[in-house]
C-alpha cells in the first residue's frame, strides 16, 4: 500500500464539494471507512464520497466504477453503491473521486452471516443477475484475477508456507489446502463468454442486516472473466457447507464440476490473503486489518472439512 501524501479529512472533502459540487457541500461529512484502495466519507445519510488514497491504481478503479456500475445496478437484486457524481483532479486533490449512494448495513467481517439458507439464496440471485456476458470493452485483467488459476500456484505455495511459519495454519491443514488448490489449478478452464464479475467478494465488501446479506459494496475490481472467481464467495461468506451447496444449486446456469473446483481454488486464495491481512492487523503492521482474520479462518476450515 502506498498512501497518498495528502491528508484526507472532512475539511478536504467539504472543500472538494464546494469547488465541484456545491449543492452537496452543506451536508454533514464524517469518516465511513478506510479501505484497501480508497477512503469512504459519509455525506449525509444517503451518499458517500470515495477518494483514492492507498494504491497507485485506485484512480482507474473509481473511474471504472463511475463508468460501469450505473449501467449494471438496475438489474442487481441487492443495494450497491451507485456513482452519482465524478470529481476531477484539482490542486486540492490531484486524483479523481466519486460521490456514490450509501449502502446501509454492517460489513460481514464485523457482522458475519448467520442465516445461511436465506443468505445462500440472496447471494445466488445476486451472482446470477451480475454474471451476464460483458461487452468487449470491459476490463479482463482483474488485477491478476482474470487469468488461469495455475498462474497463481507459486503465490499460493508461498502464502501457505508463510501461514504455517506464522502459526496461522497447521502443517496438516496446509497439506489439505494444497490438495484443494492443485485440484482447482488443474481443472478445465472456463470456456464460456467472459461475464461481469465483482472480482473482490470478501467479507469486508459485503454488508449484512440481521444475519442476512443485504448489500454488496466496492466495485472497483469489476471485470469480465470466469464466474468461478465470484462463486468462491459462497465459501468465504456463508456459515456452513450446506449453505454453500444451496447457493451453488440456486445459481443459474448450474455450474459444472470444473467451475466448482476452480471456485474452491479461488476461495483458498481469498482465505490465505485474509489470514495474512488479519495477522498484520493484529500485530500493527501496515495494511493490516484484524477483522479479516476470523472470516478467513472460518472459510479455510469449511474448505478443509469438505475436501
Amino acid at each position: 500500500m502506498t498512501h497518498t501524501e495528502i491528508d484526507i479529512s472532512a475539511d478536504l472533502v467539504r472543500e472538494l464539494l464546494r469547488e465541484q459540487h456545491p449543492d452537496l457541500a452543506d451536508r454533514p461529512v464524517r469518516l465511513g471507512a478506510r479501505g484497501w484502495d480508497n477512503q469512504l466519507w459519509r455525506l449525509g445519510d444517503d451518499l458517500a464520497v470515495r477518494l483514492p488514497w492507498a494504491t497507485q491504481d485506485a484512480d482507474e478503479l473509481v473511474i471504472k466504477e463511475h463508468t460501469w456500475v450505473p449501467r449494471l445496478a438496475p438489474r442487481l437484486p441487492l443495494p450497491v453503491p451507485v456513482p452519482q457524481r465524478l470529481g476531477r483532479p484539482s490542486s486540492a486533490f490531484p486524483r479523481p473521486w466519486i460521490v456514490t449512494t450509501w449502502v446501509p448495513g454492517e460489513p460481514a467481517d464485523r457482522a458475519p452471516v448467520t442465516r445461511g439458507a436465506e443468505s445462500a439464496d440472496v447471494l445466488a440471485a445476486f451472482l446470477t443477475a451480475l454474471h451476464q456476458p460483458a461487452p468487449a470493452e470491459a476490463d479482463t485483467g482483474g488485477r491478476g484475477r482474470g487469468g488461469p488459476l495455475a498462474a497463481a500456484s507459486a503465490y499460493v505455495a508461498d502464502q501457505l508456507a508463510s501461514a504455517v511459519e506464522a502459526g496461522l495454519v497447521s502443517g496438516e491443514d496446509a497439506g489439505v489446502a494444497r490438495t484443494i488448490w492443485e485440484a482447482a489449478a488443474t481443472a478445465p478452464a472456463w470456456d464460456g463468454p467472459p461475464v461481469w464479475l465483482h472480482g473482490d467478494l470478501h467479507a469486508a465488501n459485503v454488508v449484512t442486516a440481521d444475519g442476512v446479506i443485504s448489500g454488496v459494496i466496492d466495485f472497483g475490481d469489476l471485470f469480465a472473466g470466469d464466474p468461478a472467481c465470484d462463486l468462491s464467495a459462497a465459501w468465504t461468506l456463508l456459515p456452513d457447507a450446506a449453505a454453500v451447496e444451496r447457493c451453488h444449486a440456486a445459481y443459474e446456469p448450474s455450474p459444472d464440476t470444473a467451475t466448482l473446483r476452480r471456485a474452491r481454488g479461488w476461495a483458498v486464495i481469498r482465505a490465505l490473503l485474509g489470514l495474512h491481512v488479519g495477522d498484520a492487523g493484529v500485530h500493527g503492521r501496515p495494511g493490516g486489518k484484524a477483522s479479516w482474520g476470523p472470516p478467513a479462518q472460518a472459510a479455510l476450515r469449511r474448505l478443509i472439512a469438505t475436501a
